[in-house]
C-alpha cells in the first residue's frame, strides 16, 4: 500500500526516492540552521517537532500520532488505543544516565507514534538526549545494521544488547557536523534508504 502523500506520487519506488531525498535535505537543514536546538529534549513534543521537520513536505500526517495499528515483520507496535497514555508515561521517564536514556528510547520505539519515519526521527531524538545529559552522542558508523536491528527487535524483552551496542559507539564529538551527517546516512541505511548521500544534497 502506497502512503498518501503531498507529492501525489503513486509509485512505491518513486515515493521512497523522493522521501529519502527531501527528508535528508531537511535533516541537514535541521542541523545547519540551528533549529535542532529548539527540540524539547526527551519529550514526545520534541520528537514530533523533528518528525514534522523531516517529513512535512511529503506527508500530511507529519508529527501527528497515528490512528492505525502498525507492525513491522513480527513486531507489533503499541495499539492506537494505548498510544496517548504510553506517550505520557514516556515523557515522565527519567533520562539522566545512559541506561535511562536507552530505556526511554526503547519505549518510544515500542510506541512507534507515527505512521512512517519513526526510526529516523527517534534516532535524532535519542542523540539529543545523550548530548544534553551525558555530553556524548552515538557514532552510528560504529553500529552494524544487523546487530542494531536484531537488538532493537529484542529490546522490549531484554534491553542489555542495545545498551551494550550503543555504549560501544559513544563519542564526545557532540557538535561535529560531519559525524551528524554521516549518522543520518547510516540511520536511513538501517531502513533501506541509501540512494543519496546527505552531504551531496
Amino acid at each position: 500500500m502506497i502512503l498518501e502523500n503531498k507529492l501525489h506520487i503513486t509509485d512505491q519506488i518513486e515515493l521512497a526516492k523522493a522521501e529519502e531525498k527531501i527528508s535528508k535535505q531537511k535533516a541537514k537543514q535541521l542541523f545547519d540552521s540551528g533549529d535542532i536546538n529548539k527540540v524539547e529534549v526527551g519529550k514526545f513534543a520534541g520528537l514530533a517537532f523533528i518528525h514534522v521537520y523531516l517529513f512535512e513536505d511529503i506527508y500530511h500526517f507529519a508529527g501527528n500520532i497515528r490512528d492505525v495499528n502498525i507492525a513491522k515483520g513480527a513486531t507489533a507496535f503499541a495499539r492506537v488505543i494505548y498510544l496517548e497514555s504510553s506517550l505520557k508515561n514516556i515523557d515522565a521517564m527519567p533520562q539522566s544516565t545512559l541506561d535511562e536514556i536507552v530505556e526511554k528510547y526503547v519505549e518510544m520505539n515500542v510506541a512507534h507514534p507515527f505512521r512512517e519515519g519513526n526510526g529516523r526521527a527517534t534516532r535524532i531524538w535519542l542523540d539529543l538526549m545523550l548530548k544534553k545529559e551525558t555530553r556524548q552522542v552515538v557514532d552510528w558508523n560504529q553500529v552494524d545494521k544487523e546487530d542494531y536491528l536484531s537488538a532493537m527487535q529484542r529490546s522490549p524483552v531484554k534491553d542489555l544488547e542495545i545498551k551494550f551496542l550503543l555504549k560501544q559507539a559513544l563519542t564526545d564529538q557532540i557538535d561535529d557536523r560531519a559525524l551528524y551527517i554521516k549518522g543520518i546516512d547510516v540511520s536511513y541505511y538501517y531502513e533501506g534508504y541509501s540512494e543519496f548521500k546527505t552531504e551531496e544534497l
